[in-house]
């Protein structure tokens, strides 16, 4: 039976090749997803990894595990230069080295383009010659010289490459600091590691005295203190001898134990974004299970009469079955080796496109064995699962089918389809109540499930809804088309659960961008009216590179003729009682002359410190005025008494709103996030649009808005955010094109005795054409319709689950559904075009003789 098997699979390569495609594709997106990510993983390991050196002493910080990780500028605590000199004299300490650190010194090109975007950091350091803790240098000179004194400065290799600037040059900077426009000298070039990735950020290297006055006021002092241990000393004991001299507010950590903290504080920033293309590599895999039961279907139903002979010959039914579940192994390893290597190039792909907009990951790809593994664990079980219906159903073929020539194939009740499904479909229908009516936590998480269990469900029920479905779409078919449209809308309906199977990858794709769909347009709706209904502001002033910006530009537009009031909104991160929680800091009262603030209970004064929270989170937590809650910064850590509840609104995200002194006296950085102009009545607003854009010209980094620009840009994050989903949406959609041209391949070659007799009986090869053409499109519209369908039930399901979350507007974009269901139909035009051009191709005599 092996060898049979075996040779079976080597005589029908194109089918085993076309069985063997989702899986690819599958397997493709978990292997890339994996690479990528671990790609990306190496690359922060690379720069962080060489950077700590034996020890490191640094601001004891509440928190900072959670508030800071490797480069950073989230605090003003500094160590005063007197601790430096006490650190190097000790015992066991070789050398000791003040180090500055700012993450927002952003490069100019010769264009005056900022040289970093999409929110990657522009950082900035003195000069210092000493080792990491492999005895490395950290920084190395590679050409020029090093910078000696305030106007001078040295750029880290790649962005001196890609800046088109020249040693000797003037370079431009944007900062946060109280200059926000500074320039320097270009007096050398710096290499950063090994590989001089820093992941699309920039470098640039002042001298110590410089880096002071930009980054500390002048203040003689650093962000940290890099130590080098004595000849036989170890690490651990050079920490511990310097916290024996340490002041309270100040701690000694070993280099090993700083990457350990960096490493994890990444891990968990990427393992979101891991998450995010491990869900799609599912899906993919969930499609391409339906299609690969029906071509296993397909396959075994054309052997029937091979399987027959091997029960006549002797052959039992655990034999039949594994015979089947071995092709379906063997198809599993092509497919996933195959995937593992594409899954290479998507991992490729990955890395150009994020380079374009900005994180370039350095050195080639990471190939994990853990990747490997998954890989054909996946590929294989995936195949199995999908393959063990058909071979269960092989089995039972009867020996006396090999006397008979048509097709004989033992056909399960859809009876039970209909009781599987139906009874998934009732108990996700019910999860789903649950979630959008019971007073439960975690709605939107039960909802998801619910969505599951419907999906599993109408796809088990699609043989059933199949039959009358298709008669509706299709039934026009023989009186526009005649002979030809009777044919397609039989053949469509001659094998229900083939139909359903291949339709129901398709509409599975549908479905989910149907749901997209609608969170996406309620999002923008959503925006929209809070813009509208709560943004008095004329004009809003932001980074454009999502980093915060000087304090100095809200004085710059506030000198602004007819300008009558700049209100400030900055944004940190705190930990309020013990956890991790969003802060935002203005002054209410100016506040809600700008935007829309309703204090529900309590009051909006926050003169002498004190927060406001919205109703649903102080609901949730418990909270009511009075109450307090501890709330850490980098430089402070005490209670704070809740003052006011506000109204729920979209403008405000959430989280705790303080005042701007807060945030001051925990060591925060005074930057600002966001500036709400309001000018004076009567204004004009063109003029005054002009003259803001003036004001703010030698800032690259920041746009001023009107409210309709400020709305499209909201829409245009939120779009952006919907074509990554799209495209990698579109993975799944191709599974099931690939899907529907696979069905109708092996469709014709079922059906290669009766396309010979229609064409002996006068059938043409442009009416047989047709007629797969037109096959293809109802099984492909059906997919759609019920995709569209169910998209349309899960999009709004989800935007009440989380309509309390912020997502209040619902929005059903009616056009855009229609298309989907227009381009479903070419589609099922493309997808026809090999079977039928196959199909034409048969030759008559030899298609009828054909066993």
């Amino acid at each position: 039976m092996i060898r049979a098997t075996l040779k079976s699979l080597a005589a029908r390569k194109l089918r085993l090749a076309m069985s063997a495609f989702a899986i690819v594709l599958g397997v493709a997106f978990v292997a890339g997803s994996y690479v990528f990510t671990d790609t990306i993983d190496r690359t922060f390991d690379d720069i962080f990894g060489g950077l700590s050196s034996d020890v490191v002493v640094r601001p004891d910080l509440p928190g900072e595990v959670d508030l800071m990780s490797g480069f950073n500028a989230g605090t003003t605590t500094t160590i005063p230069a007197d601790l430096v000199d006490e650190v190097a004299a000790l015992p066991d300490v070789d050398r000791a080295d003040g180090e500055i650190e700012s993450q927002s010194m952003f490069v100019l090109d010769t264009d005056g383009d900022v040289m970093t975007t999409q929110g990657a950091p522009g950082i900035a350091v003195n000069w210092h010659d000493g080792p990491n803790a492999e005895g490395d240098p950290v920084l190395e000179l590679v050409d020029g010289e090093l910078p000696e004194g305030a106007g001078e400065v040295a750029l880290d290799d790649r962005t001196f490459e890609d800046s088109g600037y020249q040693i000797g040059d003037e370079v431009q900077f944007v900062s946060t600091g109280d200059e926000p426009r500074v320039s320097a000298e270009l007096v050398g070039v710096v290499r950063f590691g090994e590989s001089g990735s820093l992941a699309g950020a920039s470098l640039s290297v002042f001298e110590t005295g410089a880096a002071q006055d930009l980054f500390l006021d002048g203040e003689d002092a650093y962000s940290r203190i890099s130590v080098t241990a004595a000849g036989g000393a170890s690490a651990e004991d050079v920490r511990d001898e310097i916290s024996a001299i340490l002041p309270g507010d100040f701690e000694a950590l070993t280099g090993a134990e700083v990457d350990d903290e960096t490493a994890s504080a990444i891990e968990e920033g990427l393992g979101f974004f891991t998450t995010f293309l491990l869900v799609f590599a599912a899906i993919a895999l969930f499609v391409g299970i339906f299609l690969i039961l029906n071509t296993f279907s397909i396959l075994v139903a054309q052997r029937s009469q091979e399987m027959a002979l091997y029960r006549a010959l002797g052959a039992g039914r655990q034999q039949v079955t594994r015979s089947v579940m071995l092709e379906a192994a063997v198809v599993g390893v092509v497919g996933s080796t195959l995937g593992l290597l594409l899954g290479l190039g998507v991992a490729q792909l990955l890395k150009v496109v994020f380079g374009a907009f900005g994180l370039e990951l350095g050195g080639g790809l990471v190939l994990a064995p853990r990747t490997v593994i998954v890989s054909y664990v996946v590929g294989i079980v995936v195949t199995m699962v999908a393959a063990y219906v058909p071979a269960r159903r092989a089995a039972k073929v009867p020996p006396v089918a090999a006397m008979r020539d048509d097709v004989v194939m033992p056909d399960s009740s859809r009876r039970v389809h209909g009781w599987a499904g139906g009874g998934l479909l009732v108990i996700g229908a019910g999860v789903m109540a649950v979630g959008l009516f019971g007073s439960v936590d975690d709605a939107a998480l039960l909802v998801g499930g619910g969505i599951l269990g419907v999906f599993v469900g109408v796809a088990l029920l699609a043989p059933v809804l199949a039959p009358p479905l298709l008669r509706v779409l299709a039934g026009w078919y023989p009186s526009a088309f005649g002979t030809v449209g009777r044919l397609a809308r039989e053949n469509a309906l001659r094998n229900p659960r083939r139909t359903a199977a291949t339709s129901s990858a398709l509409m599975i794709g549908m479905a989910l961008v149907t749901a997209i769909s609608i969170v996406g347009a309620s999002a923008n709706a959503t925006v929209d009216r809070a813009l509208d209904d709560g943004v008095r502001a004329q004009f809003v002033v932001s980074n454009a590179v999502g980093q915060p910006f000087s304090p100095a530009i809200a004085q710059s537009v506030g000198q602004v003729d007819e300008v009558d009031e700049v209100v400030s909104v900055r944004a940190a991160p705190g930990l309020v009682d013990g956890d991790q929680t969003a802060l935002q800091a203005f002054d209410p009262v100016a506040y809600s002359r700008a935007a829309d603030l309703e204090i529900v209970d309590g009051s909006d004064d926050l003169s002498d410190g004190g927060f406001l929270i919205g109703e649903d989170q102080a609901e949730s937590e418990g909270l009511s005025v009075g109450d307090t809650v501890r709330l850490t910064l980098p430089g402070s850590d005490e209670e704070i008494e809740l003052t006011g509840i506000y109204a729920e609104s979209p403008l405000l995200s959430g989280g705790m709103i303080v005042n701007q002194q807060t945030l001051e006296d925990g060591a925060v950085p005074a930057v600002d996030s966001l500036l709400y102009v309001v000018v004076e009545d009567g204004a004009d607003l063109t003029a005054l649009h002009d003259s803001l854009d003036e004001a703010t010209a030698d800032l690259p980094t920041v746009t001023v808005q009107d409210q309709e620009e400020f709305k499209q840009q909201s829409r245009d994050q939120v779009n952006q955010l919907l074509f990554l989903v799209y495209a990698l949406l579109g993975l799944a959609v191709l599974i099931a094109v690939l899907g529907i041209v696979n069905t109708l391949a092996l469709s014709v070659m079922e059906r290669t005795r009766e396309v010979g007799l229609l064409r002996a009986v006068g059938l043409s090869r442009r009416q047989l054409r047709r007629t797969i053409r037109l096959e293809s499109i109802a099984i492909a519209v059906l997919g759609a319709v019920l995709g569209v369908a169910l998209g349309v039930l899960f999009g709004v399901s989800l935007q009440r689950a989380i309509a309390d979350d912020g997502l209040e507007v619902l929005s059903i974009p009616g056009g855009q559904l229609l298309v989907f269901v227009l381009l479903a139909a070419v589609i099922g035009v493309l997808a026809a075009v090999w079977p039928a051009r196959r199909a034409a191709k048969l030759d008559v005599l030899r298609a009828i003789t054909t066993e």
